[in-house]
């Protein structure tokens, strides 16, 4: 007779409600958002348009924010988001600093991505409470 840990099951559960969160066709903005982001972070630093000083920063900032946005609207816990887009901002910015692309990592940058990550989830924490208001 075996015994399973009790947290075990949930584990199985949680990635279940992942895989089924990534096949429904609410996924598909949160994974073009991932693969817009992804190719924005990683391209080469020659190929990135400049502007003004700083405006960068408002550039992660939105982003984050649609990630964030796209990523509630998928399926997945808002406070899986937090844990995982905050990630993914965090090594986006290491990757940056020591991978040959020609691109800098920038604690900054990262402080622009969780403001984004932040006012996503405010946005869709206003928007939940307007429906359950409605409803």
């Amino acid at each position: 007779m075996t015994s399973k840990a009790p947290h075990s099951n949930r584990r199985v559960r949680g990635f279940s409600r992942v895989v089924g969160s990534l096949r429904s066709r609410r996924a598909v903005p949160f994974l073009v958002a991932l693969g817009v982001t992804f190719f924005m972070l990683f391209s080469p630093g020659s190929t990135v348009p400049s502007g003004p000083p700083n405006s960068d920063k408002l550039t992660h900032l939105l982003m984050f924010l649609v990630l964030t946005v796209t990523a509630c609207h998928a399926g997945f816990r808002m406070g899986a988001v937090l844990i995982g887009i905050a990630g993914y901002a965090a090594v986006s910015e290491v990757l940056q600093a020591v991978l040959p692309i020609r691109r800098s990592g920038s604690v900054w940058d990262w402080l622009a991505d969780l403001l984004g990550i932040l006012a996503g989830l405010g946005i869709v924490a206003a928007w939940r409470a307007h429906l359950g208001r409605r409803a």
